[in-house]
Protein backbone atom coordinates (compact mmCIF):
# COMPACT_ATOMS: atom_id res chain seq x y z
CA UNK A 1 0.00 0.00 0.00
CA UNK A 2 1.38 3.29 -1.28
CA UNK A 3 2.18 5.77 2.27
CA UNK A 4 -0.58 8.66 2.25
CA UNK A 5 -0.06 12.36 4.01
CA UNK A 6 -2.26 11.25 6.51
CA UNK A 7 -0.05 8.48 7.38
CA UNK A 8 2.85 10.30 7.55
CA UNK A 9 1.67 13.34 9.29
CA UNK A 10 0.40 11.05 12.18
CA UNK A 11 3.64 9.36 12.34
CA UNK A 12 5.44 12.90 12.80
CA UNK A 13 2.41 13.82 15.85
CA UNK A 14 3.37 9.89 17.19
CA UNK A 15 7.27 10.58 17.18
CA UNK A 16 6.79 13.76 18.97
CA UNK A 17 5.03 12.65 21.60
CA UNK A 18 6.93 9.17 22.16
CA UNK A 19 10.50 10.90 21.75
CA UNK A 20 10.57 12.38 25.82
CA UNK A 21 10.82 9.11 26.13
CA UNK A 22 9.55 9.86 29.82
CA UNK A 23 7.85 6.62 30.02
CA UNK A 24 8.46 3.26 27.90
CA UNK A 25 7.85 3.46 24.00
CA UNK A 26 4.72 0.83 24.13
CA UNK A 27 3.00 2.44 26.86
CA UNK A 28 3.04 5.74 25.23
CA UNK A 29 2.48 4.08 22.01
CA UNK A 30 -0.65 2.18 23.33
CA UNK A 31 -2.08 5.96 24.82
CA UNK A 32 -1.73 7.97 21.78
CA UNK A 33 -3.55 4.90 19.52
CA UNK A 34 -6.35 5.11 22.24
CA UNK A 35 -6.61 8.90 21.85
CA UNK A 36 -6.62 8.56 18.55
CA UNK A 37 -8.83 5.58 17.49
CA UNK A 38 -9.41 7.09 13.73
CA UNK A 39 -6.21 5.55 12.97
CA UNK A 40 -6.94 1.94 11.26
CA UNK A 41 -5.26 -1.22 11.67
CA UNK A 42 -2.72 -0.01 8.81
CA UNK A 43 -2.19 3.07 10.18
CA UNK A 44 -1.09 2.12 13.30
CA UNK A 45 0.96 -0.90 12.10
CA UNK A 46 2.73 1.94 9.88
CA UNK A 47 3.21 4.23 13.25
CA UNK A 48 4.29 1.67 15.27
CA UNK A 49 6.71 0.35 12.93
CA UNK A 50 8.16 3.79 12.33
CA UNK A 51 8.58 4.70 15.94
CA UNK A 52 10.24 1.40 16.67
CA UNK A 53 12.88 1.89 13.60
CA UNK A 54 13.73 5.60 14.89
CA UNK A 55 14.28 4.33 18.15
CA UNK A 56 16.32 1.61 16.47
CA UNK A 57 18.54 3.58 14.61
CA UNK A 58 17.95 7.01 16.65
CA UNK A 59 21.72 7.24 16.73
CA UNK A 60 22.57 7.16 13.13
CA UNK A 61 19.83 9.42 12.56
CA UNK A 62 20.65 12.18 15.01
CA UNK A 63 24.06 12.26 13.61
CA UNK A 64 22.62 13.22 10.23
CA UNK A 65 21.88 16.71 11.21
CA UNK A 66 22.55 19.65 13.43
CA UNK A 67 18.01 20.30 13.09
CA UNK A 68 16.48 17.23 14.29
CA UNK A 69 12.79 17.04 13.80
CA UNK A 70 9.88 14.54 14.25
CA UNK A 71 9.69 14.85 10.25
CA UNK A 72 13.33 14.77 9.57
CA UNK A 73 13.59 11.59 11.59
CA UNK A 74 10.59 10.05 10.03
CA UNK A 75 11.35 10.80 6.33
CA UNK A 76 15.39 9.95 6.85
CA UNK A 77 14.18 6.37 8.68
CA UNK A 78 11.58 5.79 5.31
CA UNK A 79 14.21 6.63 3.10
CA UNK A 80 17.53 4.62 4.73
CA UNK A 81 15.90 1.67 6.57
CA UNK A 82 12.61 1.19 4.88
CA UNK A 83 14.41 1.53 1.20
CA UNK A 84 11.43 3.79 0.37
CA UNK A 85 11.53 5.80 -2.98
CA UNK A 86 12.21 9.51 -3.32
CA UNK A 87 9.49 9.52 -6.34
CA UNK A 88 6.88 7.78 -3.38
CA UNK A 89 7.79 10.88 -0.99
CA UNK A 90 7.66 13.47 -3.75
CA UNK A 91 4.32 14.75 -3.70
CA UNK A 92 4.74 14.95 0.38
CA UNK A 93 8.60 16.71 0.77
CA UNK A 94 9.98 20.12 -0.19
CA UNK A 95 13.37 20.65 -2.85
CA UNK A 96 15.65 20.65 -0.17
CA UNK A 97 14.20 17.67 1.40
CA UNK A 98 14.54 15.85 -1.82
CA UNK A 99 18.31 16.76 -1.68
CA UNK A 100 19.16 15.84 1.86
CA UNK A 101 17.20 13.03 1.73
CA UNK A 102 19.46 11.44 -1.50
CA UNK A 103 22.66 12.56 0.18
CA UNK A 104 21.39 10.42 3.47
CA UNK A 105 20.72 7.02 1.39
CA UNK A 106 24.36 7.58 -0.11
CA UNK A 107 25.89 7.62 3.28
CA UNK A 108 27.59 4.26 3.87
CA UNK A 109 27.09 3.09 7.43
CA UNK A 110 30.30 1.47 7.70
CA UNK A 111 32.07 4.35 7.28
CA UNK A 112 30.43 5.52 10.89
CA UNK A 113 31.98 5.51 13.99
CA UNK A 114 31.29 2.23 15.92
CA UNK A 115 28.81 3.27 18.37
CA UNK A 116 26.52 4.75 15.65
CA UNK A 117 26.79 1.20 13.90
CA UNK A 118 26.01 -0.61 16.62
CA UNK A 119 23.07 2.02 17.66
CA UNK A 120 24.60 1.94 21.64
CA UNK A 121 25.32 4.68 23.68
CA UNK A 122 29.33 5.36 24.07
CA UNK A 123 28.76 4.30 27.72
CA UNK A 124 27.61 0.99 26.75
CA UNK A 125 30.33 0.46 24.06
CA UNK A 126 32.66 1.51 26.67
CA UNK A 127 31.75 -1.03 29.22
CA UNK A 128 31.29 -3.87 26.38
CA UNK A 129 34.87 -3.18 24.92
CA UNK A 130 36.24 -4.54 28.54
CA UNK A 131 35.16 -8.60 27.13
CA UNK A 132 34.20 -8.05 23.58
CA UNK A 133 35.87 -7.21 20.27
CA UNK A 134 35.11 -4.13 18.20
CA UNK A 135 33.66 -6.69 15.93
CA UNK A 136 31.73 -8.20 18.63
CA UNK A 137 29.88 -5.59 19.84
CA UNK A 138 29.44 -4.29 16.06
CA UNK A 139 27.75 -7.53 15.27
CA UNK A 140 25.65 -8.11 18.92
CA UNK A 141 24.09 -4.02 17.90
CA UNK A 142 23.14 -5.17 14.05
CA UNK A 143 21.76 -8.07 15.63
CA UNK A 144 19.48 -5.79 18.32
CA UNK A 145 18.08 -3.18 15.48
CA UNK A 146 16.34 -6.04 13.70
CA UNK A 147 12.55 -6.66 14.88
CA UNK A 148 12.50 -9.84 17.19
CA UNK A 149 10.08 -12.43 16.12
CA UNK A 150 6.57 -13.82 17.42
CA UNK A 151 7.06 -16.28 19.85
CA UNK A 152 4.33 -18.56 21.65
CA UNK A 153 4.56 -20.98 24.49
CA UNK A 154 1.79 -23.99 24.71
CA UNK A 155 0.40 -24.32 27.54
CA UNK A 156 1.36 -27.86 27.90
CA UNK A 157 -1.50 -28.40 30.50
CA UNK A 158 -4.57 -27.81 28.27
CA UNK A 159 -2.83 -29.07 24.89
CA UNK A 160 0.05 -30.61 22.72
CA UNK A 161 2.30 -28.58 20.53
CA UNK A 162 2.15 -30.65 17.91
CA UNK A 163 -1.99 -30.13 17.81
CA UNK A 164 -1.22 -26.54 18.10
CA UNK A 165 0.78 -26.17 14.81
CA UNK A 166 -1.51 -28.14 13.13
CA UNK A 167 -4.15 -25.96 14.41
CA UNK A 168 -2.16 -22.68 13.29
CA UNK A 169 -0.90 -24.25 10.21
CA UNK A 170 -4.65 -25.01 8.92
CA UNK A 171 -5.64 -21.73 9.46
CA UNK A 172 -2.56 -20.43 7.36
CA UNK A 173 -0.18 -19.00 10.08
CA UNK A 174 2.82 -19.81 9.28
CA UNK A 175 4.20 -21.30 12.54
CA UNK A 176 6.92 -23.97 13.27
CA UNK A 177 8.46 -25.53 16.49
CA UNK A 178 11.52 -23.26 18.50
CA UNK A 179 14.84 -24.74 17.84
CA UNK A 180 15.10 -25.05 21.66
CA UNK A 181 12.40 -24.65 24.10
CA UNK A 182 10.47 -28.32 24.09
CA UNK A 183 7.03 -25.86 24.35
CA UNK A 184 7.88 -22.91 22.09
CA UNK A 185 6.27 -21.91 18.69
CA UNK A 186 7.44 -19.12 16.26
CA UNK A 187 5.37 -17.21 13.95
CA UNK A 188 6.77 -16.19 10.64
CA UNK A 189 4.67 -12.82 11.18
CA UNK A 190 2.66 -11.18 13.45
CA UNK A 191 -0.88 -11.60 13.27
CA UNK A 192 -3.22 -10.42 15.99
CA UNK A 193 -3.11 -13.85 18.12
CA UNK A 194 -4.65 -11.76 20.95
CA UNK A 195 -7.64 -12.86 19.31
CA UNK A 196 -7.24 -16.33 18.59
CA UNK A 197 -9.64 -18.64 19.79
CA UNK A 198 -6.33 -20.80 21.38
CA UNK A 199 -4.87 -17.39 22.97
CA UNK A 200 -8.55 -17.21 24.16
CA UNK A 201 -8.56 -20.62 25.53
CA UNK A 202 -5.21 -20.22 27.12
CA UNK A 203 -4.02 -22.94 25.17
CA UNK A 204 -1.51 -20.63 24.15
CA UNK A 205 0.68 -17.63 25.47
CA UNK A 206 2.90 -15.22 24.18
CA UNK A 207 6.56 -15.92 24.98
CA UNK A 208 10.33 -15.71 23.98
CA UNK A 209 11.97 -19.03 23.74
CA UNK A 210 14.67 -17.51 25.67
CA UNK A 211 12.41 -16.79 28.65
CA UNK A 212 10.82 -20.28 28.40
CA UNK A 213 13.91 -22.04 29.02
CA UNK A 214 14.48 -20.61 32.55
CA UNK A 215 11.02 -23.14 33.26
CA UNK A 216 13.39 -25.90 32.02
CA UNK A 217 16.62 -24.48 33.72
CA UNK A 218 14.69 -24.58 37.16
CA UNK A 219 12.77 -28.26 35.98
CA UNK A 220 9.76 -28.19 38.96
CA UNK A 221 8.62 -31.20 40.05
CA UNK A 222 5.26 -31.98 41.05
CA UNK A 223 4.14 -31.83 44.04
CA UNK A 224 7.31 -29.43 45.25
CA UNK A 225 7.17 -26.31 46.69
CA UNK A 226 8.22 -23.37 44.50
CA UNK A 227 8.67 -19.94 44.05
CA UNK A 228 8.80 -17.18 41.04
CA UNK A 229 10.40 -14.62 43.38
CA UNK A 230 10.08 -11.36 40.32
CA UNK A 231 6.85 -12.57 38.70
CA UNK A 232 5.97 -9.64 37.39
CA UNK A 233 3.01 -10.31 34.70
CA UNK A 234 3.22 -14.33 35.18
CA UNK A 235 4.16 -15.62 31.95
CA UNK A 236 7.26 -17.64 33.62
CA UNK A 237 4.92 -18.84 36.69
CA UNK A 238 2.02 -19.93 34.27
CA UNK A 239 4.89 -21.86 32.82
CA UNK A 240 6.24 -23.24 35.82
CA UNK A 241 2.83 -24.18 37.16
CA UNK A 242 1.90 -26.39 33.69
CA UNK A 243 5.38 -28.44 34.14
CA UNK A 244 4.12 -29.09 37.78
CA UNK A 245 1.00 -30.62 36.13
CA UNK A 246 -0.73 -28.31 38.48
CA UNK A 247 0.38 -30.09 41.27
CA UNK A 248 2.33 -28.65 44.41
CA UNK A 249 2.07 -24.86 45.43
CA UNK A 250 3.53 -22.03 43.32
CA UNK A 251 3.62 -18.37 44.79
CA UNK A 252 4.30 -15.62 42.63
CA UNK A 253 5.76 -12.68 44.41
CA UNK A 254 6.27 -9.74 43.42
CA UNK A 255 6.30 -5.78 44.50
CA UNK A 256 3.91 -4.72 42.11
CA UNK A 257 -0.51 -4.88 42.75
CA UNK A 258 -0.63 -4.05 38.97
CA UNK A 259 1.63 -6.81 37.28
CA UNK A 260 0.11 -9.20 39.90
CA UNK A 261 -3.44 -8.13 38.63
CA UNK A 262 -2.24 -8.13 34.93
CA UNK A 263 -1.33 -12.03 35.91
CA UNK A 264 -5.36 -12.53 37.23
CA UNK A 265 -6.67 -13.21 33.62
CA UNK A 266 -3.70 -15.17 32.08
CA UNK A 267 -3.78 -17.44 35.25
CA UNK A 268 -7.67 -18.05 35.00
CA UNK A 269 -7.73 -18.61 31.09
CA UNK A 270 -4.01 -21.01 32.08
CA UNK A 271 -6.16 -23.44 33.75
CA UNK A 272 -3.94 -23.98 36.98
CA UNK A 273 -5.08 -24.65 40.54
CA UNK A 274 -1.58 -24.53 42.31
CA UNK A 275 -0.69 -20.89 41.64
CA UNK A 276 -0.58 -18.09 44.35
CA UNK A 277 0.41 -14.76 43.29
CA UNK A 278 1.23 -12.74 46.58
CA UNK A 279 2.12 -8.89 46.62
CA UNK A 280 5.41 -8.46 49.13
CA UNK A 281 6.75 -4.67 50.05
CA UNK A 282 10.35 -6.05 49.65
CA UNK A 283 12.42 -9.15 49.17
CA UNK A 284 12.59 -9.33 53.24
CA UNK A 285 8.65 -9.28 53.43
CA UNK A 286 7.25 -11.47 56.15
CA UNK A 287 5.42 -13.63 53.48
CA UNK A 288 8.79 -14.47 52.46
CA UNK A 289 10.25 -14.92 55.60
CA UNK A 290 7.83 -17.60 56.81
CA UNK A 291 8.75 -19.26 53.67
CA UNK A 292 12.42 -20.02 54.48
CA UNK A 293 14.39 -22.94 54.29
CA UNK A 294 10.93 -24.61 53.03
CA UNK A 295 11.38 -23.84 49.23
CA UNK A 296 12.23 -26.87 46.69
CA UNK A 297 12.40 -24.20 43.83
CA UNK A 298 13.06 -20.55 43.26
CA UNK A 299 13.24 -18.84 39.99
CA UNK A 300 14.29 -15.56 40.40
CA UNK A 301 14.35 -13.10 37.26
CA UNK A 302 15.62 -10.35 38.85
CA UNK A 303 15.04 -6.73 37.65
CA UNK A 304 17.77 -6.05 35.17
CA UNK A 305 18.86 -2.79 32.39
CA UNK A 306 16.91 -5.28 30.35
CA UNK A 307 19.72 -4.56 27.72
CA UNK A 308 19.14 -8.02 25.83
CA UNK A 309 15.46 -6.98 24.88
CA UNK A 310 16.26 -4.01 22.90
CA UNK A 311 14.87 -5.80 19.45
CA UNK A 312 11.54 -5.21 21.41
CA UNK A 313 12.35 -2.40 23.74
CA UNK A 314 15.01 -0.21 22.42
CA UNK A 315 14.26 3.24 23.60
CA UNK A 316 16.36 1.35 26.90
CA UNK A 317 19.56 2.68 25.56
CA UNK A 318 17.96 6.32 26.88
CA UNK A 319 16.08 5.13 30.17
CA UNK A 320 19.16 3.00 31.30
CA UNK A 321 22.60 4.66 32.37
CA UNK A 322 25.94 3.68 33.88
CA UNK A 323 24.42 5.22 37.11
CA UNK A 324 21.12 3.42 36.69
CA UNK A 325 23.36 -0.24 36.07
CA UNK A 326 25.29 0.64 39.08
CA UNK A 327 21.66 0.74 41.21
CA UNK A 328 20.37 -2.18 39.63
CA UNK A 329 23.57 -4.13 40.66
CA UNK A 330 23.05 -3.23 44.39
CA UNK A 331 19.13 -4.25 44.26
CA UNK A 332 20.14 -7.47 42.47
CA UNK A 333 22.54 -8.83 45.31
CA UNK A 334 20.10 -8.22 47.62
CA UNK A 335 16.91 -9.89 45.65
CA UNK A 336 19.51 -12.78 45.23
CA UNK A 337 20.05 -13.19 49.01
CA UNK A 338 16.65 -13.10 49.97
CA UNK A 339 15.38 -15.84 47.43
CA UNK A 340 18.23 -17.96 48.36
CA UNK A 341 17.24 -17.74 52.40
CA UNK A 342 13.99 -19.49 51.08
CA UNK A 343 15.49 -22.86 49.41
CA UNK A 344 15.72 -26.12 51.35
CA UNK A 345 19.10 -28.08 51.54
CA UNK A 346 19.16 -30.23 48.08
CA UNK A 347 16.63 -27.14 46.46
CA UNK A 348 17.86 -25.28 43.15
CA UNK A 349 18.01 -21.62 42.34
CA UNK A 350 18.02 -20.18 38.67
CA UNK A 351 18.81 -16.58 38.81
CA UNK A 352 18.33 -14.96 35.65
CA UNK A 353 18.75 -11.20 33.75
CA UNK A 354 18.17 -10.20 30.27
CA UNK A 355 21.00 -8.30 30.04
CA UNK A 356 24.18 -9.14 28.75
CA UNK A 357 26.33 -7.42 31.13
CA UNK A 358 28.84 -9.43 33.38
CA UNK A 359 27.73 -7.06 36.30
CA UNK A 360 24.91 -7.74 36.50
CA UNK A 361 25.04 -11.25 35.61
CA UNK A 362 28.43 -13.29 36.70
CA UNK A 363 29.87 -10.70 38.92
CA UNK A 364 26.57 -10.94 40.78
CA UNK A 365 26.75 -14.98 41.25
CA UNK A 366 30.28 -14.64 42.12
CA UNK A 367 29.98 -12.61 44.89
CA UNK A 368 26.86 -14.49 46.16
CA UNK A 369 29.25 -18.02 45.97
CA UNK A 370 31.91 -16.13 47.91
CA UNK A 371 29.43 -14.83 50.47
CA UNK A 372 27.64 -17.99 50.64
CA UNK A 373 29.71 -21.17 50.96
CA UNK A 374 26.56 -23.59 51.54
CA UNK A 375 25.30 -22.83 47.86
CA UNK A 376 27.63 -24.48 44.86
CA UNK A 377 26.91 -23.53 41.18
CA UNK A 378 25.38 -26.03 38.84
CA UNK A 379 26.19 -26.90 35.39
CA UNK A 380 23.04 -25.19 33.02
CA UNK A 381 24.44 -27.47 29.70
CA UNK A 382 24.06 -30.41 31.95
CA UNK A 383 20.61 -29.26 33.49
CA UNK A 384 19.45 -28.50 29.87
CA UNK A 385 20.15 -32.00 28.47
CA UNK A 386 18.66 -33.41 31.37
CA UNK A 387 15.45 -32.08 29.61
CA UNK A 388 16.09 -33.44 26.62
CA UNK A 389 17.55 -29.85 25.22
CA UNK A 390 20.48 -29.58 23.37
CA UNK A 391 22.00 -26.07 24.30
CA UNK A 392 25.38 -25.68 25.49
CA UNK A 393 26.67 -22.08 25.94
CA UNK A 394 28.93 -23.07 29.18
CA UNK A 395 28.10 -23.63 33.04
CA UNK A 396 25.86 -20.63 32.75
CA UNK A 397 22.89 -19.59 30.15
CA UNK A 398 24.03 -16.88 27.77
CA UNK A 399 21.68 -16.30 25.20
CA UNK A 400 21.97 -13.72 22.38
CA UNK A 401 19.70 -12.41 19.55
CA UNK A 402 22.59 -13.02 17.23
CA UNK A 403 23.20 -16.75 17.90
CA UNK A 404 20.25 -18.13 19.25
CA UNK A 405 17.68 -16.08 17.43
CA UNK A 406 16.23 -14.96 21.60
CA UNK A 407 16.35 -11.99 23.64
CA UNK A 408 19.51 -11.93 25.31
CA UNK A 409 19.01 -14.04 28.46
CA UNK A 410 21.84 -14.63 31.10
CA UNK A 411 21.10 -17.39 33.81
CA UNK A 412 22.80 -19.21 36.55
CA UNK A 413 21.46 -22.26 38.87
CA UNK A 414 22.78 -22.48 42.11
CA UNK A 415 21.91 -25.45 44.84
CA UNK A 416 21.95 -25.66 48.18
CA UNK A 417 23.76 -28.35 50.15
CA UNK A 418 24.04 -28.23 53.39
CA UNK A 419 21.86 -26.51 56.31
CA UNK A 420 23.45 -23.69 58.57
CA UNK A 421 22.44 -22.55 61.84
CA UNK A 422 21.05 -19.13 60.06
CA UNK A 423 19.57 -19.87 57.47
CA UNK A 424 21.73 -17.18 54.98
CA UNK A 425 24.22 -14.55 56.39
CA UNK A 426 23.17 -10.97 55.12
CA UNK A 427 19.38 -10.76 56.05
CA UNK A 428 18.37 -8.91 59.02
CA UNK A 429 15.94 -10.44 61.12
Amino acid sequence: MPLTPFQLDSAVVAIRTVLPLEYPADAILRHFFRENPMLGAQDRAFIAETVFGILRHRFFLESLTEIITPRSLALAYLVKFQGMNLRELASFISESETKWLAEIKAIKLDSLPLNIQAEFPEWLVERLKHFMSDADILSLGLSLQKSAPLDLRVNTFLAKRNQVLEILNQEGIEAQETPYSPCGIRLAGKPAINRHALFLSGKIEVQDEGSQLLGYLLAPKRGEMVVDFCAGAGGKSLLLGALMNSRGRLYAFDVSEKRLNNMKPRFKRSGLSNLHAQRITHENDIKVRRLMGKIDRVLVDAPCSGLGTLRRNPDLKWRQSAQSIEELTVKQAAILSAAASLLKPGGRLVYATCSFLPEENQSIINDFLAAHPQFTLLNCAELLAQQKITLNTGKFLQLSSQLHQTDGFFAAALTRTEATESTITGIEN
